[in-house]
């Protein structure tokens, strides 16, 4: 990521893409500041607006305008970020705050990295040109997804589902008395046949309450490649990685950033759209991976 602006007291950082910013920080005690989405028209900040006072901005269609949430706040404009824009901001029932955005502009994009041509064993089209990297951090074109951890999980699925086009893609359950009960969610943004990503938000059901992670896309396995390697020289600290996910079936690797948020890279995610039925399968760590490093016993904690 690059620095978008920089104040005394906050940052804005952007990818490659064309999102003016996919991670925003401000000086102050350690605090997670929500996830934002954008919204389509002004008109849905106003139906949410009430006088009662992090991330992937996907386009996100409100299907209950009319209904007016308790904990929203009121309509603030952003003449401090880039690329303005207004926005309100609520709590869900875990007490996570959630951004809605309106009218932001649209960055110019940066430069895309180059799409390598692949030698397969029964076709070879790439003839006399070599592949060759640089060594360095790996560059982020936008945030994919984030996710939390609840003891509220059934409120949480409820509060998302119902009032905003945000559906399901997997559910995850485990097993108590010969009864499945639901423990994690994979959801995705409703465009109707208008593909989206596997997931742009997860719910996982936990003995505490805090975020779990956010993950960012980069360009393709060799970036992860390089990005891992550059990271590890710079001596941070590694979560798990890099390995493939089944869900989504990303290729994934997860970090410490210096202040203790978990932090993924990823790349070659899934696409569902309304055709896409949704899938259920058990919890637990055969569920997360189709190759990589054994999972850290705390992982899912």
């Amino acid at each position: 990521m690059t620095v978008a602006k920089r104040t005394e007291d906050q940052a804005w950082y952007r990818g490659y893409g064309d999102d003016q910013y996919v991670y925003y920080a401000r000086k102050g005690p350690k605090e997670f500041l929500g996830g934002a989405f954008t919204v389509e028209t002004y008109q849905d900040l106003e139906k949410y607006e009430t006088t009662i006072p992090f991330l992937n901005k996907k386009l996100i269609r409100l299907f209950n305008r009319a209904a007016k949430l308790p904990t929203a706040s009121k309509i603030q404009e952003l003449s401090d970020a880039p690329g303005g824009g207004s926005m309100v901001t609520f709590t869900d029932p875990e007490g996570f705050p959630v951004n809605l955005i309106f009218g932001q502009e649209v960055a110019e994009k940066g430069e895309y990295p180059e799409k390598l041509t692949i030698n397969y064993e029964d076709e070879k089209p790439r003839i006399r040109r070599f592949q060759r990297f640089q060594p360095g951090p790996a560059a982020v074109h936008k945030l994919g997804h984030f996710g939390v951890c609840t003891q509220k999980f059934d409120d949480l699925v409820d509060f998302y589902t119902k009032n905003f086009n945000i559906v399901p893609t997997d559910f995850l359950h485990v097993e108590k008395e010969g009864q499945k009960k639901n423990v994690a969610l994979f959801a995705h943004i409703d465009r109707g046949s208008d593909y989206v990503e596997h997931h742009t938000f997860f719910i996982s059901t936990n003995a505490t309450t805090h975020v779990h992670h956010c993950s960012f896309e980069v360009h393709d396995f060799d970036t992860q490649k390089l990005g891992h390697q550059w990271l590890a020289n710079k001596k941070y600290k590694s979560v798990w990685g890099i390995g493939r996910h089944i869900l989504g079936s990303q290729i994934f690797d997860y970090w410490w950033d210096t202040t203790g948020n978990m932090i993924e890279h990823y790349a070659d995610g899934d696409l569902v759209n309304d055709q896409t039925p949704i899938g259920y399968g058990p919890a637990g760590d055969e569920s997360l991976a189709v190759w990589g490093p054994e999972v850290p016993s705390w992982f899912l904690k």
